[in-house]
């Protein structure tokens, strides 16, 4: 069975590069554009979350530092690891503030990307 990843992403061109990546290496992936998704995570049962920073969400204030956190501090959720992504050059900070298990700075290196995934999932 193949392990799913779940990408929230509002750039829908990075988002679809993300997946098509992902998949190419056979993932599941599920992704959406904003943080809505997270409602139904036991549902989803991502084996790993990739979560942008600043997600354009009008329907929440919360942003990916802050959605990582409650993810983290959640008993449910707590072993998920979180990968959050952002261009932001405190990028370090954010991550760590928000209990994300690491970072990737945008632009990223597919490679990167890869090698960030096949460090939490084995």
């Amino acid at each position: 069975m193949a392990s799913k990843i779940l990408v929230i992403e509002d750039d829908k061109d990075i988002r679809d590069m993300i997946v098509y990546i992902l998949e190419e290496e056979k993932y599941e992936v599920v992704s959406s554009g904003d943080s809505k998704i997270l409602k139904h995570i036991h549902t989803h049962n991502p084996d790993l979350i990739l979560m942008d920073n600043w997600l354009t969400d009008w329907k929440s204030d919360a942003n990916g530092q802050q959605l990582s956190k409650q993810l983290k501090t959640t008993p449910s959720t707590s072993h998920i690891p979180v990968i959050i992504i952002s261009a932001v050059s405190n990028i370090k900070e954010i991550a760590e503030e928000g209990l994300a298990d690491s970072y990737l700075k945008k632009p990223f290196d597919m490679n990167d990307l890869l090698e960030m995934v096949k460090r939490f999932i084995k």
